[in-house]
């Protein structure tokens, strides 16, 4: 399609790439650049933009403009997160009067073909501005967030489960409305796309998680390491179930089948309680690493317990285009259309689990056959030009519609 100039938002900064929403924020944006459209990219962020995130960005966005959010602490933010009728992480992303005026300078100032707003969380800075100059927007959701957070509320204390059902209520009546706002709506996986249809009378359009086939190409591992690898961002709940659950239920079964097994764990805002609770020295706490391929490299088998969370997953997704061979949930494959057996394993209780990782260790040619296997598929699915063609699809659908369809006219 023709170049577009595109206001694209995010309620965080792509980079560094610490987590799945901003590896695929990131790559997209390289994509879509790299074929040809002019970017402005708007952000509020808890951190600034600093040399390297200016470096980062700068090859790809004509525009980077980055304003602070309020701390969490900040009592305008606790008191909305306690009474405003909008869900918990609206409310700690929205309210942002400076943000409202930066997104309307930008809406006066030109006509733009496309206006992306990612997350329905991120959305209520936006929203006058948009009724205001009748401008049609795309609204892209990594996932259902309200299921998201009901996954999460088995961990609160039993006092606080009234509110926790409350914040869901709240959650899934915001998604509604911002979808019914929304010109075009974005999802991530085709299982996504069929549960937000439910509260939309549209079909969102698909938009897929990709992988940086290139950049993992050389990846071999080392099925004879006994290295078991997990990566995951622990601000999101559901890597730290999973990591939890893991510890709890699937490695001392694990170790009695294989007690040379190790486990290594790597990711932003890894918890210091865990080397603490958990001091095997066959567990391996590394944290953040810079250089993921050379982690891969020095690993056997890729671990991903996943056992809720929505989208795909940008974690397995890397692996697979690495040829790790892949245990998981049937939870952590979501969205990727493979077949199990073939070029992953699944498993969805510990004891089938521990089997799983225990029968790639003790095969591991078998297991670089499957890693070989699974690297093809991703290699043919979810390279992120193809990612980039989707999502100039939906700008077409877009830019297609009659100028009264847009909910915001």
């Amino acid at each position: 399609m023709k170049p577009q100039r595109i206001l694209w938002t995010m309620p965080y900064l792509p980079w560094p790439i610490t987590s799945g929403g901003k590896a695929r924020q990131y790559n997209l944006l390289k994509a879509m650049a790299q074929r040809g459209h002019e970017i402005t990219l708007l952000v509020q962020s808890k951190t600034p933009a600093d040399a390297d995130v200016q470096a980062a960005l700068a090859p790809w966005v004509k525009e980077l403009i980055v304003l602070p959010r309020r701390s969490l602490k900040d009592p305008r933010t606790l008191w909305r997160a306690a009474f405003s009728p909008l869900p918990l992480l609206t409310t700690i992303n929205g309210y942002a009067p400076a943000l409202t005026r930066q997104f309307e300078q930008r809406l006066k100032r030109q006509r733009w073909d496309v206006v992306q707003i990612e997350h329905s969380y991120g959305l209520q800075p936006f929203e006058a501005a948009l009724r205001r100059h009748q401008q049609p927007f795309i609204l892209v959701e990594h996932n259902v967030e309200s299921e998201l957070g009901a996954a999460t509320y088995g961990k609160w204390p039993w006092w606080a489960r009234p509110l926790a059902r409350y914040d869901q209520w709240r959650a899934r009546r915001w998604e509604q409305h911002a979808m019914a706002l929304a010109s075009l709506v974005v999802a991530v996986t085709e299982s996504d796309a069929r549960k937000l249809s439910a509260l939309t009378a549209r079909r969102p359009h698909v938009v897929s998680n990709g992988a940086d086939i290139q950049g993992y190409a050389s990846v071999k591992p080392d099925g004879l390491s006994q290295r078991v690898l997990f990566v995951g961002n622990y601000e999101y709940a559901p890597n730290v179930d999973a990591v939890e659950w893991v510890m709890e239920a699937v490695w001392p079964r694990l170790w009695q089948l294989q007690p040379q097994a190790r486990f290594v764990v790597c990711g932003h805002a890894l918890p210091d309680a865990w080397r603490q609770r958990w001091t095997d020295p066959r567990v391996e706490w590394r944290g953040y690493v810079d250089h993921l391929p050379t982690v891969q490299s020095q690993s056997a088998v890729f671990l991903a317990p996943l056992r809720f969370g929505g989208g795909s997953k940008l974690k397995v997704l890397e692996a697979l285009a690495a040829s790790l061979p892949v245990v998981s949930t049937t939870e952590g494959l979501s969205g990727l259309g493979m077949q199990p057996g073939e070029q992953a394993l699944v498993a969805d209780n510990p004891e089938d689990m521990a089997q799983a990782v225990v029968s790639l260790l003790n095969a591991p040619e078998r297991a670089a056959l499957m890693g070989e296997k699974a690297r093809e598929y991703v290699t043919a699915h979810f390279d992120w030009q193809a990612c980039a063609r989707q999502l100039e699809g939906a700008y077409e659908a877009l830019s297609g519609q009659p100028e009264k369809e847009s909910a915001c006219a």
